[in-house]
């Protein structure tokens, strides 16, 4: 059995990427593999499950040697089990810059395009056996496309990105606007997130000038309840960055209607990264960032101390 994942602190596309995989493999290429998690879904995610009446995959602590796996919507090894390099990788589908670090048995395939989703690249590999897919998999794709491209808000988004989802949509009969609006509700809901989670919830690790950075980014439409609890945010960073073995958190709250992010700047370090990186003044604890969407694209790229 194939086992079918993305990265850890699984988002929207991170989730149904997998479940879109390995209904391919299962049902087109006649391959059995499940889709697995690295963790627990975001709300949002977590809300495309049920929207779509799609199962929660099972969740994953490692892989076994000799597993065979497919990895998506990542190719770092510092976001996969710790013994990824002791399974079998076949494939490797993402969308992300080449980290390097993964071994394989033997030459496999890997597609990673410059798009704003793993779900776009699928529905370009799947082709003509998308006319084959059912609609809560057609859901889940459509889902993880407008949450990658935050309804095509994002820098990231391309026009095949945004054409594959109005496709999808046409075909569900769904509003784009209505129902992103109800995805961004339910990801921008984190009333049941302990300030350590919401730190790691959508975390990347990034090395800048030795220092070991997790960069955490948390999309909303409702800022300013994340941004009332930047105290104990602010707290907790300390905290997460001890546990996780990093020298810094970096937080981002990503205002998605706004367009713009807010950077919480809790020493003089972070204050440094902040002018430094994006040509700021920073006078206080927090720094608005206008037009700061991707962290792909407009955070990772510009980091300098």
């Amino acid at each position: 059995m194939i086992k079918v994942f993305g990265h850890t602190a699984p988002d929207t596309d991170s989730t149904g990427s997998p479940i879109i995989w390995a209904w391919f493999l299962n049902d087109i290429r006649k391959t059995p593999a499940q889709a697995v998690l690295q963790g627990e879904p975001n709300t949002e995610a977590a809300w495309m499950l049920t929207r779509w009446n799609l199962d929660k995959p099972e969740i994953i602590a490692d892989v076994a040697a000799g597993d065979q796996c497919v990895i998506v919507d990542t190719n770092n090894p510092g976001e996969l089990p710790a013994s990824i390099n002791d399974a079998d990788v076949i494939e490797i589908i993402d969308h992300h810059m080449l980290a390097g670090g993964i071994k394989t048995r033997s030459p496999i395939n890997i597609t990673i395009r410059p798009l704003a989703c793993t779900a776009t690249i699928m529905h370009d590999l799947i082709g003509d056996d998308m006319a084959r897919m059912p609609e809560n998999i057609k859901g889940a794709m459509l889902t993880c496309i407008l949450s990658d491209t935050l309804e095509f808000r994002s820098p990231t988004t391309t026009a095949h990105d945004r054409a594959i989802a109005e496709k999808l949509a046409a075909e569900l009969g769904v509003n784009v606007t209505d129902y992103a609006a109800e995805m961004f509700a339910a990801k921008s809901d984190v009333s049941a997130f302990s300030d350590e989670a919401l730190l790691r919830m959508d975390s990347k690790e990034y090395e800048l000038n030795g220092k070991q950075l997790r960069v955490s980014v948390l999309e909303t439409t409702a800022p300013q309840v994340l941004l009332d609890r930047k105290d104990a945010l602010v707290a907790a960073m300390p905290v997460v960055a001890a546990a996780d073995g990093a020298d810094q958190v970096l937080l981002f709250v990503v205002d998605i209607l706004n367009e713009q992010a807010t950077l919480l700047v809790p020493n003089d370090y972070v204050k440094q990264i902040a002018e430094k990186s994006f040509g700021v003044a920073v006078s206080g604890d927090t720094v608005v960032l206008p037009g700061v969407m991707s962290r792909k694209k407009q955070i990772i790229p510009v980091l300098a101390v």
